[in-house]
């Protein structure tokens, strides 16, 4: 099976995303500011960034690229 990472005309390219950091501290901050949250939505496989993603984006009723955000901003910034 091929995966095609051609979008839709007038769609964005999904931006990649991969983990960085202590998801188990990161997952904690998220429950704390968006308490709509499980522990459910939280889980993280290594790989499976998409969906944990989609678990989020649909829980908060917000964009992929707004979750982005939001758990970039919690990353702590390297040196």
């Amino acid at each position: 099976m091929q995966h095609s990472k051609e979008t839709v005309k007038g769609e964005k390219k999904q931006e990649s995303f991969k983990m960085t950091g202590d998801w188990k501290n990161l997952s904690k901050q998220m429950k704390a500011k968006y308490d709509q949250l499980t522990d459910s939505d939280l889980k993280f496989e290594t790989g499976k960034e998409n969906d944990l993603l989609k678990r989020i984006e649909s829980r908060l009723h917000k964009s992929r690229e707004e979750v982005v955000s939001i758990i970039r901003k919690l990353q702590p910034v390297k040196a």
